[in-house]
């Protein structure tokens, strides 16, 4: 039997706290491994529990949801963070998104939406709510704000950032190029620093918006 995703969970509303617990909780493959309703709990107990998938609300006291996102990142770079939130605005989700979070779904998503959406993020692939995703694609519109970059991607990066832009993981990249997964995420380090970016998110935008993959490659 194959472990369970291992998921901790940070909203400052119990009743949202509980929900959720009772969803995880039917669930035979996931198993929820802790809890905090303000950013400073979030913090300590997610560094110290390592969870697999971290599911965060945006607005808590003490330390925001954002706040949260930005120290776990710097700690745990791999850290795969699904925010859940009421906002859609664009002062949250683009600053979320570019502190690292690989999803964001609004609480009006249903539970099956939810449980989907943390099966991706645990399997390194974004997860974005409707809503989300046209806000992104609309970002694709407007000029990259990036200088170029002085060092350009060699052939083998380009073809891990359509990979990126297409959802894959290290692993399912490392597969389709019959090389080491570890390879690939040295690849994919190089892209990012190559061309500024904080995570696979701003990559797959970075892809689309220069043509280097289409959204119906998807």
């Amino acid at each position: 039997m194959t472990k369970p995703i291992r998921i901790f969970h940070a909203d400052d509303h119990a009743l949202v706290r509980e929900g959720i617990r009772a969803l995880i909780g039917t669930e035979p493959e996931m198993v929820l491994v802790g809890e905090a309703d303000n950013g400073v709990d979030t913090i300590e107990q997610v560094l110290a529990l390592k969870p697999d998938v971290i599911l965060l609300d945006l607005q808590m006291p003490q330390k925001s949801g954002l706040e949260a996102i930005t120290a776990i990142k710097e700690a745990l770079p791999d850290a795969r963070i699904l925010v859940v939130t009421s906002f859609a605005d664009d002062d949250n989700v683009f600053p979320a998104i570019k502190a690292g979070a690989l999803g964001y779904l609004l609480k009006d998503s249903s539970p099956e939406e939810l449980l989907h959406a943390i099966r991706d993020v645990y399997n390194g692939r974004s997860s974005l709510h409707p809503i989300i995703a046209h806000k992104l694609i609309q970002e694709l519109n407007k000029p990259s704000p990036l200088p170029p970059t002085a060092d350009p991607l060699t052939e083998r990066e380009l073809d891990i950032l359509r990979y990126i832009a297409q959802g894959l993981t290290n692993q399912e990249i490392a597969d389709r190029l019959v090389v080491s997964e570890r390879t690939v995420r040295t690849h994919v380090s190089h892209i990012l620093s190559k061309l500024h970016l904080a995570n696979r998110t701003q990559a797959a935008l970075y892809a689309l918006r220069e043509g280097y993959a289409q959204l119906d490659d998807q």
